[in-house]
C-alpha cells in the first residue's frame, strides 16, 4: 500500500529557504559537485527545500541533503552564551541546471 505524500502550501515553501550560505567552501561545493547550500528553517523536511528551490529558482532538483549545525558556546566576558543552531540544505541540482544569484537579484 502506497503512502499518502501531502504537497506542502505555497506559502510555506516561500519560508522554508532563508538564505543562500556564501563561504569559500559553498563555492568549492557548488564548482565540484553542482550543489548549493541554503541556510533553512530548523523544522524543514527534504521534500519542502526540493520543492521550494524548484519552484523559486525554475530549476531541477536532483537530492537533498540536510545538515544541523550546533551553535557554538562563546564567552562575553565572564559568562558564556551560545550561538543559535542553523540547519543547512545541500540541494543537488540535474546536470546542466545551475544558480545565479546575480541574475536573480537585478
Amino acid at each position: 500500500m502506497k503512502a499518502l505524500v501531502k504537497k506542502p502550501k505555497v506559502e510555506r515553501l516561500y519560508q522554508v529557504l532563508l538564505a543562500p550560505v556564501v563561504s569559500e567552501k559553498a563555492t568549492f561545493v557548488a564548482d565540484k559537485h553542482e550543489q548549493v547550500i541554503f541556510r533553512v528553517t530548523p523544522d524543514a523536511t527534504k521534500p519542502e527545500v526540493k520543492a521550494a528551490v524548484e519552484l523559486l529558482f525554475k530549476v531541477e532538483v536532483d537530492s537533498v541533503q540536510m545538515v544541523n549545525q550546533k551553535g557554538k558556546v562563546k564567552k562575553f566576558g565572564r559568562t558564556t552564551g551560545r550561538r543559535n543552531h542553523v540547519k543547512k540544505a545541500y540541494v543537488n541540482l540535474k546536470p546542466g541546471q545551475e544558480i545565479n544569484f546575480q541574475a536573480e537579484a537585478n
